[in-house]
């Protein structure tokens, strides 16, 4: 083993010893970005293939989450955005990579129960079927929870939170009056994507950007950022070890 590899693994062991009994998240939220930046940055003509080798990673992260004891992740894959600003031929690219790595991530042998929270129609119907029953196959699983967010959109998150309890409202017969004062801060969440989930305690971004772009914009309200200069696909398990370490460090105060 070459030195700085063996320094490396050394540093490595440190920060995970380190963790032993200190405050961990229980939900991790990842801002998958830089796929693109980082096909061009090594030479890659199409960035599809930067998109391929960041699908490939979220295996990693995910064996990470597991060996540290973190119980659910929440992994930003594409967003509403994204639908409308890409090239139709990447866009559809993106798609059927996005669709065949939770169909990956569904075989029986890795143990994730997915959920996929996004708004589904935005997405073409071909993929929200596989998506689906992708979902439904890890049903009943108790490993890590990891929430696919596909078509998502913080903004539409909250909008279609409050158009599903006013209908439920409507259909339980009552009036504007009595709906209006359903919109409590504890119903509204009860209709969100993840309703029935603890909130992230921990929102990590790569590539460098230092925004959330509207990612779980309701349910980051007291998260804490980790924010990471290097692209996706060579985001290593020393720096989610970091993250982890910064994270614990950190005295939460929950808007106090």
């Amino acid at each position: 083993m070459r030195l700085p590899a063996l320094l490396y693994r050394v540093y490595e062991e440190r920060l995970r010893r380190g963790l032993t009994g200190a405050p961990l998240p229980r939900h991790v939220g990842v801002i998958i970005d830089g796929n693109r930046r980082w096909a061009r940055k090594i030479g890659l003509a199409d960035p599809s293939d930067g998109h391929r080798a960041g699908a490939a990673h979220i295996a990693n992260l995910l064996d990470w989450c597991r060996e540290t004891g973190i119980g659910m992740v929440t992994l930003w894959l594409l967003s509403t955005d994204n639908l409308h600003r890409r090239d139709e031929a990447e866009l559809q690219s993106l798609l059927s990579i996005i669709t065949d790595v939770v169909d990956d991530l569904a075989a029986p042998t890795t143990g994730w129960k997915l959920r996929i929270v996004g708004s589904m129609s935005v997405l073409p119907p071909w993929m929200v079927t596989r998506l689906t029953a992708a979902e439904m196959r890890t049903e009943g699983r108790t490993g890590v929870e990891v929430n696919i967010a596909v078509g998502y959109g913080g903004r539409q998150e909250i909008a279609d939170a409050v158009i599903s309890l006013l209908r439920q409202q409507a259909q339980a017969g009552h009036t504007l009056e009595e709906a209006t004062a359903s919109l409590t801060v504890d119903a509204i969440a009860e209709h969100l994507y993840t309703s029935g989930q603890p909130d992230p305690d921990l929102v990590i971004r790569t590539s460098g950007e230092q925004r959330l772009s509207g990612f779980l914009l309701w349910q980051s309200a007291h998260s804490e950022y980790w924010f990471y200069e290097a692209d996706w696909p060579d985001f290593r398990r020393v720096d989610f070890l970091r993250a982890l370490r910064d994270y614990a460090a950190r005295h939460r105060r929950f808007g106090e």
